[in-house]
C-alpha cells in the first residue's frame, strides 16, 4: 500500500507569508498559528508513516495466510487421492497398506498445524489493519486542524486557532491509541 501523503506545502507557504508580512498587533498570534500548523504537520507525517507501515504489514500477513491456506488445500487434495487409493484397494480385496494410513495421518497432522498458523496470520493481519485505520483517523484530524489553522490565519480569526487545537488534540489521541493498540 502507498504511504498516506499530507499535501500541505501551499498552506504552509501562505501562512508563512502572512506571518512575515502581516501587520499590526495580530502578527504574534499569526506566528503562533504558523508554528501550530508546523507542529501539526509533524504529527500528521508521523501518523501517516505509521499508518502506511501497518497497512503494509497487514497486507504481508494476509498474503502469508493465503499461502498457508493454499498449502492446506494441497495437503487436502493429496489426502483425498490417498483416500481414493485406499478405497480402490479395499474394493479390489487387497488389504490396507500401512504406509497409506501413515501418510494420511501425517497429512491430517500437517493440515492442523497449517490451519492454526494461517488463522494466526489472519488475526495478525486484522490487528495491523485496525492499527492502520486508527492512525488514518489521526492523519485526518491533523489535516483538518491544519486547514482550520490556515483559515484562522487567512481570515484573521484568532478563535479558529482554538478549534484547530481541539482537532489537533483529537488527532493526538488517535495517534497514541494507534501506536499503543494491542
Amino acid at each position: 500500500m502507498e504511504e498516506m501523503e499530507v499535501p500541505l506545502e501551499g498552506l504552509h507557504e501562505e501562512m508563512h507569508h502572512h506571518a512575515q508580512h502581516g501587520g499590526g498587533g495580530s502578527s504574534g498570534w499569526i506566528m503562533q498559528g504558523a508554528l501550530l500548523s508546523a507542529i501539526l504537520a509533524v504529527f500528521a507525517a508521523i501518523a501517516a508513516l505509521l499508518a502506511g507501515h501497518y497497512a503494509n504489514d497487514a497486507m504481508i500477513e494476509q498474503l502469508k495466510a493465503s499461502d498457508g491456506w493454499s498449502h492446506y488445500q494441497a495437503k487436502s487434495i493429496k489426502a483425498s487421492v490417498l483416500e481414493v487409493k485406499k478405497e480402490v484397494q479395499a474394493l479390489l480385496g487387497k488389504g490396507s497398506d500401512p504406509a497409506v494410513e501413515e501418510k494420511l495421518n501425517d497429512y491430517k497432522k500437517e493440515q492442523k498445524e497449517i490451519a492454526e498458523k494461517s488463522s494466526e496470520q489472519e488475526k495478525e493481519s486484522k490487528r495491523h489493519l485496525e492499527k492502520h485505520q486508527i492512525l488514518a483517523k489521526a492523519v485526518t484530524f491533523f489535516q483538518i486542524a491544519i486547514a482550520i489553522t490556515a483559515i484562522a490565519v487567512l481570515a484573521r480569526k484568532r478563535q479558529f486557532l482554538l478549534v484547530s487545537i481541539l482537532f489537533g488534540c483529537i488527532g493526538i489521541v488517535f495517534l497514541v491509541q494507534g501506536y499503543f493498540y494491542a
